[in-house]
């Protein structure tokens, strides 16, 4: 048996013009591979605010809102989405999907100079050439 679970949510407008618009200015921006890789990184913003409004609809001291808002905060800004200084749900609903490709291996090779292009950087990642601490990686 395979466990169903989606990775990404497609849009409910196909031909939204002002939409396509701003993926494809994103697409370009981060040199992605396809839209599905946008509508991945929403899925999962999506997520992670739904998270954070059941949070905030909590009293201010449940046990399970401070548990668990702890946590959420912890993992953002482990990853490096969310600063320190911001370290409050409040915060996390103002997150928006240029801060999560921002952090992504390919911009961060770029942005680090290694790459003389965001597509370039793409090519080296997935050439095995860039590692992160020991590990080769070949995911962008």
């Amino acid at each position: 048996m395979f466990a169903l679970c989606s990775t990404y949510k497609v849009p409910r407008n196909p031909f939204e013009t002002e939409r396509l618009d701003g993926e494809l200015k994103l697409c370009g921006e981060y040199g992605l591979r396809n839209k599905r890789e946008i509508w991945r990184v929403a899925y999962t913003l999506s997520n992670i605010r739904r998270a954070a409004r059941e949070l905030l609809k909590m009293e201010k001291n449940d046990a399970r809102r401070l548990f668990e808002g702890n946590a959420l905060i912890r993992r953002l800004i482990r990853i490096g989405v969310l600063d320190e200084s911001k370290a409050k749900l409040d915060y996390v609903l103002s997150l928006k999907i240029e801060d999560f490709l921002e952090r992504r291996l390919q911009t961060q090779v770029y942005k680090l100079g290694l790459a003389r292009s965001i597509h370039h950087a793409r090519v080296l990642i997935r050439q095995r050439h860039i590692r992160v601490g020991k590990q080769v990686v070949n995911v962008p």
